[in-house]
């Protein structure tokens, strides 16, 4: 299984390198669980400033409403309510739980190797029938020159479809636990076991390649522009969330 690493200045300019990198070298794989086939490898994505502008990516599936509600889903909890009706986690949920440890522990000892968060629960991930475990595994935040720094494991992580959401995400995660303890932000390390496309996203992937190779813009700036359209969705975020709430109780 070949192993990749790709380093970037900025978020999506790591991300693209890493979404190149798979459809030049990854392999071409079984999938039988999904009944296809996928390319696949094992990737590391190094990001050496995460808050740097442009922040967006438009090489995405979704838009501004997605990457806001998936935000709110993971540092905020807005559908951790599902869970025990069709969900047996949120990545919220296993997080939050885990958080005054991390701020207790990095205040204790800023130089601490302890300060991670596991978020594989193995009784949960493992139970029979268990048909969606946590691809997330475990979030290591290090203090090293005055910045704290966040390293990411995914088990599995797909990589046209979900990266990206994930890597924003736990990078909004990496500058809550910053702005908690005071630091500036370091790098931020997102390591996938396997970082794959399937083979019904194969057309999808050649076409982020061509967007990538044509050297057109594919960026957003995230301050000023897109974090704002982000905001201006959040009404029509809380009503959708609010529907699904009343659906669960009737």
């Amino acid at each position: 299984m070949k192993e990749i690493m790709v380093v970037g200045s900025s978020l999506p300019e790591a991300y693209h390198k890493a979404l190149e990198a798979l459809y030049r070298y990854g392999e071409i794989t079984e999938c039988p669980d999904y009944n296809q086939k996928q390319k696949e490898c094992s990737m590391t994505i190094v990001i050496e400033n995460p808050l740097k502008e442009p922040m967006i990516s438009r090489l995405f599936i979704g838009g501004h409403a997605d990457l806001e509600q998936y935000r709110q889903e993971v540092l905020d909890g807005i559908l951790d309510f599902r869970i025990g009706h069709g969900w047996d986690y949120t990545y919220h949920d296993r997080i939050a739980k885990q958080l005054p440890f991390i701020y207790e522990e990095l205040r204790r000892n800023p130089y601490s190797r302890r300060a991670v968060i596991d978020v594989r629960d193995w009784k949960v991930d493992t139970a029979p029938g268990n048909t969606s475990p946590a691809c997330l595994q475990h979030i290591q935040f290090f203090v090293r020159d005055g910045k704290l720094h966040a390293k990411v494991l995914m088990r599995s992580n797909d990589a046209p479809e979900a990266t990206f959401m994930n890597m924003f995400a736990f990078i909004m995660l990496q500058k809550r636990v910053c702005d908690e303890l005071g630091y500036e932000m370091g790098t931020y390390t997102h390591r996938a076991n396997s970082f794959h496309c399937y083979e019904k996203d194969f057309k999808l992937l050649e076409s982020y390649m061509r967007g990538i190779e044509s050297g057109e813009n594919l960026t957003y700036e995230y301050e000023g522009f897109y974090k704002e359209l982000m905001e201006e969705a959040r009404p029509e975020i809380e009503k959708k969330v609010k529907q699904l709430r009343e659906n669960l109780n009737t």
